[in-house]
């Protein structure tokens, strides 16, 4: 299955659970070994490899024992900061230059001479 816009919650929960069994699996692991490496319940494993709810911080722990924890980066890139927000992370704002006061020494006008 590809997850997509279209696909349910239950749908997408039960293939992350299709895809976590597999890894475990591919890594000769038995729920009861990864549940300890992971610091979680053997059951939390089953629920999740089942497509039920887990909490999140279940889910971060499981893919840290999984080993995958580094592939959040794809689906949770760092933000790009644009252009004009680094300028102002900067301090560096545009300003409208500013008109010359009347009676000012350095005030020019038409007709002056240089």
């Amino acid at each position: 299955m590809k997850f997509d816009e279209q696909a349910t919650d239950k749908a997408i929960l039960t293939e992350i659970g299709a895809r976590l069994e597999q890894l475990r699996l591919n890594r000769n692991l038995i729920r009861t070994d990864l549940a300890e490496q992971a610091g979680i319940s053997r059951n939390t494993i089953e629920r999740a490899e089942s497509g039920d709810s887990i909490q999140s911080i279940n889910l971060i722990r499981l893919c840290r024992a999984l080993g995958i924890l580094g592939r959040f980066e794809t689906v949770f890139p760092q933000p790009v900061v644009s252009p004009v927000a680094q300028l102002k992370l900067q301090g560096k704002s545009r300003r409208r230059a500013s008109k010359k006061r009347a009676g000012s020494k350095n005030t020019w006008t038409w007709g002056d001479s240089e």
